[in-house]
């Protein structure tokens, strides 16, 4: 079994970000958390298709991610489900598997989105780190970006709202416009809506969300205001009611979209799976 073998029907959202530690999992989570609410009763499915950093926990490595975004979905499916490619250490993918002597099954990733995907009346994945991380030493420059077009879904990029983000972002934007990815839209995270206090600590802050727009031509359909860490642990079932209420600002059933397929260089076809 291999990603182009497998159809996958539900209306999704492939959630980026243009960092590693940007607060994808915490966006992932309360878009979750908001979906339960707009669509009562649906079953909402998450993946993180790879994670590294991983602990070890009775003979198995355990995301701390897939835990959030499964508690948050409230997604029943079993975590090396939500989770199928997982890694010890805290590297990209495919620098973990070969300082591992490890192979990435990519069977197994098709099997899981399958398994979702039937399981699921819609679907959030969220990639890893940046976009440009690899994920298979076998193939050195395949990375988040294509598995993104291998899937087909919608892209949100989770983007910092302080000094850096205008040429991050606009990176980020325009390598998923130049796949032929549909970007759905950017969330900005850690805004501080008071201009006084914005100004006083990074200048650029009250006119990133309007610059990101002008550059990019995305809109920033939320922004995630700046939290204390105590108050936004997802991994630990919290997430701050601020963050909650600025992302419910969005109808999130009107950017989900069913994947389109516009595939560009190699599908991973590697097989483990009998």
């Amino acid at each position: 079994m291999s990603l182009d073998s497998i159809d996958l029907s539900k209306p999704g959202l492939f959630i980026t970000g243009t960092d590693t530690g940007v607060g994808k999992t915490a966006v992932t989570c309360g878009i979750a958390a908001v979906l339960r609410r707009q669509l009562q009763g649906a079953r909402i499915g998450v993946c993180k298709p790879f994670a590294t950093g991983c602990r070890r926990e009775r003979g198995t490595l355990v995301a701390e991610d897939a835990e959030a975004l499964a508690h948050f979905a409230d997604c029943r499916l079993p975590l090396e489900t939500i989770c199928p490619i997982r890694h010890k250490l805290p590297m990209s993918p495919a620098a973990a598997a070969e300082a591992e002597g490890s192979e990435i099954d990519w069977g197994a990733l098709a099997s899981s989105l399958l398994q979702l995907d039937q399981a699921s009346d819609l679907m959030l994945i969220e990639g890893v780190g940046g976009l440009m991380v690899p994920l298979d030493p076998d193939m050195p420059r395949y990375t988040v970006r294509d598995l993104a077009l291998a899937l087909g879904y919608p892209v949100l990029v989770v983007a910092r709202s302080g000094l850096g983000t205008l040429n991050h972002t606009a990176m980020t934007v325009a390598l998923l416009q130049h796949a032929g990815l549909n970007v759905a839209g950017i969330v900005m995270n850690g805004y501080e809506p008071d201009e006084a206090i914005a100004m006083s600590d990074d200048p650029s802050r009250p006119s990133n969300r309007n610059w990101l727009r002008k550059l990019t031509g995305v809109e920033v359909i939320a922004t995630v205001p700046q939290l204390k860490d105590k108050d936004m642990q997802p991994q630990q079932g919290l997430l701050d009611d601020a963050a909650l209420a600025a992302l419910a600002v969005v109808d999130w059933t009107r950017i989900l979209r069913p994947p389109t397929r516009k595939r560009v260089g190699p599908v991973p076809r590697r097989q483990h799976l009998t």
